[in-house]
């Protein structure tokens, strides 16, 4: 692989919105993508690595650095952090211990350990462009019955984000960093969210109506504004941004 070469590094690559991006950015024969998740991946492509690995899983990330940041040179680095668990949308008080530990190491921890194996790895690399994705969410700014653990730990990414965007200015690493809400995209999370029992979920009738009324977003959609954000970084001057504003 030239050092002309994009790297792109995906978490949660096997459905949604991460393997949409996936296959937009195989299209570019520069680009070399490597995907994570915990379910198989049946996508060949010669650009294309995939290593199965359960993000909530702490010690399997650890096992698996050295296969997600390679020593190869490349003139872009990309690191999006894609995957994440609603998880157990109850009231707190009758959430078990594992649901709560999975849902804040899927989505706030593991990214931050990529995050640190990120700039540890590029962080003098001057050369290089380097760039951090961390995918947030609408809930992230607003308190929502049943989602106390999500919408707390994609608080946590958005403000881990701002934080490590000053350390990158400080440091004078140029790394650019963004925590991006995705809207509301038709996935398998808002299956599980339909699901949900109105009890432990006040707003469920509205979700179940964004669906029957064709008002949620494509995958697709949201892979092609990731990519906008991505491609042309320097347009946009926040670490957090949304989807829906641009």
């Amino acid at each position: 692989m030239s050092s002309k070469s994009a790297l792109y590094i995906v978490t949660g690559s096997s459905k949604g919105i991460g393997e949409a991006l996936v296959k937009k950015l195989l299209e570019e024969p520069n680009n070399r993508v490597i995907g994570m998740a915990r379910s198989q991946m049946e996508l060949f492509h010669p650009n294309f690595k995939f290593i199965q690995i359960d993000l909530s899983n702490f010690q399997e990330i650890l096992e698996h650095i050295d296969d997600i940041f390679p020593e190869e040179s490349f003139a872009k680095v990309v690191l999006v952090n894609n995957a994440g668990w609603i998880g157990e949308i109850v009231h707190l008080g009758n959430m078990t211990p594992v649901g709560i530990y999975k849902t804040f190491v899927l989505n706030t921890i593991a990214p931050t350990v990529l995050m640190n194996a990120f700039i540890k790895k590029y962080g003098n690399q001057m050369e290089v462009e380097r760039l951090i994705v961390n995918i947030s969410s609408g809930a992230a700014k607003k308190a929502i019955d049943g989602w106390a653990c999500y919408s707390a730990s994609k608080a946590a990414i958005n403000m881990l984000s701002e934080a490590v965007a000053i350390e990158a200015s400080l440091d004078n690493t140029g790394i650019r960093v963004f925590s991006v809400a995705p809207g509301v995209v038709d996935t398998d999370m808002q299956s599980e969210i339909r699901k949900a029992e109105v009890e432990s979920f006040s707003s469920l009738l509205k979700f179940v109506g964004l669906k029957e009324n064709q008002l949620l977003s494509t995958p697709d959609h949201a892979a092609k504004k990731l990519l906008e954000l991505i491609q042309n970084p320097g347009n946009f001057e926040e670490v957090l941004q949304d989807v829906r504003e641009f």
